[in-house]
């Protein structure tokens, strides 16, 4: 996330932020106070600890930048110092740093090759500026803008997840001392609060979390397989509980590399997936408390922040980076699926439940938070259904349907006045096809359907022509595909809006008036399985 910058002096000034809206300030970010370690600790003890009472301001700052979490930065907590040399048999030994933009990561494994994350609690956005601005006035408002983040947000997720039957990590508070077993990282890593998870990947057999799944993986390994690969799925209503799990704690930053996929065998030996979500930075977002940073909350819509209630006109700013991945793994799913999906969650996510997940944290910190937090997810519990409707609204507008670098055969046929009901099916020589999926789609909750063959030697078959008010564009892409319009017996012709973008390698095209064609040289992002896999940035 890039935070809002600003050009600050000691008098009003404006600046262009990265979202290109002008801002006003009359206040300047001072430069932070140093931070200074707890002396003479060891491990096995405990430390008391402020996340970062850096982020502590006075009033006229907060009045124009916002009073976010600071007081949750700066009130000191209880964490255990964290012993790498026993904290697992045999111990953990640090192998790779890496992180984001915003969070320093610490990779871990111990004697069996099991891999767990050290991750930062304080975030430093600043590595995002070219290097000369970082120390600046505008790194320095950026950084203190890292105070939109609960500290401890990600420590309460856990408990909820688990009743919501949502995937998650299992993070624990923990402070880094200047410990000699971190070898080359102990200059960058020493002396801090982290969060100590499992790392998802690999054989997870053992974690119960995680569906116990003998192999997670990546979402660019996960999607190369869906787009290449007929057999593989996304399990989409579960995916639809994460999602709206996601929306319950107002985290709006789902990009494709915040999931991994637990794998599992399915029937005729497909490959199942299902969602794991990490990283949970952004949920509880709290920006838009000040002046200036309401002002760009209103442009950026997307930047969401976590109050009692959840704004249904502001769904698609919420769900904004993980549009993509919604639109590809959702496509299937019916209204009643979300609704039904959204009615067990709102059961599910009890009074007792909130209060419980509270309660893990340290007691300093439930002072502060504890009855605002528990008034706000019980308020956002009960939008849960009315979320979710608005959320299916969105997603059903406008539809596309990818195929794989396999053949298949896609079969749009009215089923009954405005309806269109799509099914694919993967093409076999010598014996029936078999159905990968199928919907309906109505008149007034669809207004587009798109259809991608993608690579492989396709077939557009259409049995009649549809409602004109459905818009159904045909992108052969990749292969030798055929397009063929197959009137049944007695049918007439009709008004149609169907459209077929021929490329012009070697397709047959069995179709007439009033069906259309149209030459075109297909984007990378429609051609074939590799370049869908640029529309999740993961290519």
């Amino acid at each position: 996330m890039l935070y809002p910058l600003l050009f600050s002096r000691p008098r009003c000034v404006a600046a262009l932020c990265a979202g290109g809206l002008l801002l006003v300030s009359c206040s300047a970010p001072a430069a932070p106070p140093a931070i200074r370690p707890p002396a003479a600790i060891g491990p096995d003890s405990m430390v008391r600890v402020a996340a970062g009472p850096q982020y502590m301001r006075g009033a006229v700052h907060q009045f124009f930048w916002g009073k976010h979490y600071r007081k949750l930065w700066a009130v000191p907590v209880q964490a255990p110092v964290l012993n790498l040399r026993t904290v697992v048999p045999g111990g953990l030994t640090p192998t790779e740093a890496g992180g984001s933009f915003q969070t320093k990561n610490l990779r871990l494994v111990d004697r069996r090759g099991v891999q767990f994350v050290l991750r930062s609690v304080d975030k430093d956005a600043t590595k995002a500026l070219p290097e000369r601005l970082r120390n600046g006035p505008i790194g320095r408002l950026m950084k203190d803008q890292t105070s939109v983040i609960n500290p401890y947000g990600a420590y309460i997720v856990p408990h909820l997840a688990q009743a919501a039957g949502v995937f998650h990590t299992n993070p624990r508070l923990v402070y880094v001392a200047d410990d000699p077993a971190l070898g080359a990282f102990r200059k960058e890593f020493a002396n801090a609060l982290y969060l100590l998870e499992e790392r998802p990947e690999g054989d997870q057999s053992g974690v119960s979390s995680f569906g116990r799944s003998a192999l997670v993986e990546s979402s660019r390994k996960v999607f190369t397989n869906l787009a290449f690969n007929p057999q593989a799925r996304v399990d989409a209503r579960q995916y639809l509980r994460a999602r709206l799990f996601d929306m319950w704690l107002g985290d709006w930053s789902r990009r494709e590399d915040q999931w991994r996929w637990a794998s599992f065998r399915g029937a005729g030996g497909a490959t199942v997936y299902q969602a794991i979500p990490r990283d949970r930075d952004h949920a509880f977002f709290k920006f838009d408390d000040g002046l200036l940073t309401r002002i760009v909350s209103w442009v950026k819509s997307n930047y969401q922040s976590f109050h009692e209630k959840i704004k249904l006109r502001d769904v698609e700013g919420l769900n904004r980076a993980a549009r993509p991945l919604d639109k590809s793994l959702l496509v299937y799913l019916t209204a009643d699926d979300f609704r039904q999906v959204a009615d067990s969650m709102r059961l599910g996510l009890s009074d007792k439940v909130i209060k419980e997940a509270l309660a893990v944290w340290p007691k300093e910190v439930y002072a502060l938070a504890g009855a605002e937090f528990d008034r706000k997810l019980r308020g956002r519990r009960e939008q849960l259904p009315a979320v979710a409707a608005r959320f299916y609204q969105l997603l059903a507008q406008e539809i596309e349907i990818p195929g794989t670098d396999q053949p298949e055969r896609f079969v749009l046929e009215p089923a009954d006045t405005g309806q269109l009901r799509v099914q694919v099916l993967r093409l076999h020589a010598g014996r029936p096809d078999s159905l990968i999926n199928q919907r309906t789609f109505l008149v007034g909750q669809t207004r587009s359907i798109k259809l991608f063959g993608l690579g492989g030697n396709d077939v557009f078959e259409l049995r009649g022509l549809p409602d004109h008010r459905f818009a159904v564009g045909i992108y052969d892409g990749a292969g030798q595909d055929v397009v063929a319009l197959k009137m049944p017996a007695g049918a007439s012709n009709q008004p149609t809006n169907v459209l077929v973008y021929d490329s012009g390698d070697g397709n047959t095209l069995k179709v007439a008036k009033p069906i259309k064609t149209q030459a075109y040289v297909p984007a990378a992002t429609e051609f074939d399985a590799a370049g869908w896999l640029l529309r999740h940035r993961l290519f």
